[in-house]
């Protein structure tokens, strides 16, 4: 039976000092533009991975109204949420000095073994199973042999042969402005996922000609997803990637912090004419954010490519989980990991949760789209929407998406940042749904609150006398003034020009102060012009 220790208990481990490993040293060489920079910052592998798939249908023609597809897929890196590495104990954390969270093993000294992170093992489980992946009674860790100058042992260990889970589906929508109408759904399936650990970070130092190591990453836990070929562009390659980030944040099994690393894009692209062979494959590496995987998809260039050397991890005997609540014999299995008891932990998926706001709430499939990506609103709406349940919900989330993002984009705030609270915000729903105000009069509120004013948006009104004038008669005066302070308006309307109107319902918003109820105001002067019009 493999090892496994559990975060948090004492095991008896060594760390290294905070100390530079110098790698390489490199004569010799001049960077001349930012690319060879970014380049030289990052570590970039070219290969055929045995496990890689890719595609992607997308037709395009070239002068000649030749037809192409191009063919893309992805191979995502999670950073599993743990205190400590796959194999050893030595911290994760981000930001720390240089070679700070370094053990013994990470480091590859002779003697050391490595012991495997029970909450790793637990992570990747419960990822496979939100995304409903066949997870292996029986899995074998295995050694992929390449050299690179911070990976000490020179080799990574992954699971080639038999991973932990396979055969998963990812179901995500696709909605970007401006390219489509409506979202649509979009299946991908997934051929595998597995656990490894990552490898170091070198860092070039171009004036003094040399790179230096730091291992502080060496040995953090990863989860690879390999996906098969089945998406369309690099439009639903970025979607795919949101929607499992979404996922993954739900579970607690990634940050999904792109930019500390914890979650790198490899994409596969390749193409060729409809009917013919694949293309020449090239492959992407370490893509850093989302809107980044669309953008590199459509950028790539061909170069050729070879598969790295395999054997079995010697050190690690097969990973075992049970599969069933009950064990054929009571008792044996009670250190394995129970995948039925981490099934009964997971939580509401983002697919099960746009298809709730859309069947429960009457949303549109696009607004649910935007809320699930974002927690903080959809929060929002479930506070305002448990704290009063006569609530219109399609109300609720226009107020959300249309006006709080909007105040809050031209203020360079972020949701995280928001001075709204929830209970404020259904203030705001329940005083436009009771027509008190209208959607003019909640823009302002919302202006004065992120401006500095702590009073309740009840308040705001009644301090400035913004409530709405809903009183037929009241309205019917300001049409008639409206009417009679501009007769050549009215003259023109009548003789036909019917684009007119439009100022005319202006004139009466300007002499109310945006306070009229706007449908009462047409009306009531579409009644008054028609009876100029046949007296």
């Amino acid at each position: 039976m493999i090892l496994l220790y559990s975060e948090g208990k004492s095991v008896f481990t060594f760390a290294l000092p905070a100390l530079l490993i110098r790698a390489w040293t490199c004569r010799n060489f001049s960077v001349n533009n930012n690319d060879a920079k970014h380049f030289l910052s990052r570590k970039v592998k070219s290969y055929v991975s045995p496990t890689s798939t890719y595609t992607t249908e997308t037709k395009f023609k070239n002068k000649k109204q030749s037809y192409w597809k191009s063919v893309v897929g992805l191979e995502i890196h999670a950073q599993i949420t743990s205190t400590s590495k796959l194999f050893s104990q030595a911290g994760t954390e981000f930001g720390v000095p240089v070679n700070a969270n370094v053990s013994f093993f990470d480091a590859a000294i002779p003697g050391t073994l490595p012991m495997l992170n029970r909450r790793c093992v637990e992570a990747g489980v419960l990822t496979a199973l939100a995304l409903s992946c066949r997870v292996n009674p029986v899995s074998f860790f295995d050694r992929k042999h390449y050299f690179y100058s911070d990976l000490p042992a020179g080799y990574q260990i992954t699971q080639h042969r038999v991973p932990l889970a396979q055969e998963g589906v990812l179901e995500f929508h696709v909605f970007t402005p401006g390219s489509h109408h409506k979202p649509y759904s979009k299946k991908s399936c997934i051929k595998q996922l597995q656990l490894e650990q990552d490898s170091g970070k070198s860092l070039h130092d171009e004036e003094a000609c040399r790179s230096l190591v730091d291992l502080n990453r060496a040995g953090i836990p990863l989860m690879e997803l390999v996906f098969e070929p089945d998406l369309e562009d690099g439009e639903e390659a970025a979607a795919l990637v949101k929607e499992l980030m979404l996922i993954l944040q739900r579970l607690g099994t990634c940050s999904c912090k792109m930019e500390e690393g914890a979650l790198r894009v490899d994409a596969n692209v390749s193409v060729h004419h409809e009917g013919e062979p694949l293309g020449v494959r090239t492959e992407v590496k370490n893509i850093g954010s989302v809107r980044a995987v669309g953008h590199a998809i459509q950028y790539e260039i061909h170069r050729q490519v070879k598969d790295y050397r395999y054997m079995p991890e010697p050190n690690l005997p097969p990973l075992r989980v049970l599969l069933n609540d009950q064990p054929a014999v009571p008792n044996t299995y009670r250190d394995h990991i129970n995948v039925q008891c981490l099934r009964r932990k997971l939580p509401e998926l983002p697919s099960e949760t746009r298809a709730k706001l859309t069947n429960k709430y009457g949303i549109s499939p696009e607004s649910a789209a935007i809320l699930v990506n974002e927690n903080v609103l959809l929060q929002h709406f479930y506070d305002i929407m448990e704290e009063k349940k006569s609530r219109d919900p399609k109300l609720s989330t226009n107020i959300l998406i249309m006006e709080l993002l909007t105040i809050l984009n031209k203020k360079k705030l972020s949701l995280e940042a928001s001075p709204f609270p929830s209970h404020t915000l259904g203030e705001i729903v329940d005083l436009l749904q009771s027509e008190k105000i209208n959607l003019v009069t909640a823009r302002k509120i919302l202006q004065e609150i992120i401006s500095g004013n702590s009073m309740s948006p009840s308040e705001v009104v009644e301090k400035y006398e913004w409530t709405q004038i809903t009183n037929p008669s009241e309205i019917e005066k300001v049409c008639t003034a409206v009417i009679e302070q501009n007769p050549k308006l009215v003259e023109q309307f009548c003789s036909g020009k019917t684009k007119v109107f439009n100022s005319l319902v202006g004139k009466a918003a300007k002499i109310t102060e945006n306070r009229a109820n706007m449908a009462t105001v047409v009306q009531v002067l579409t009644a008054k012009l028609r009876k100029i019009q046949n007296p």
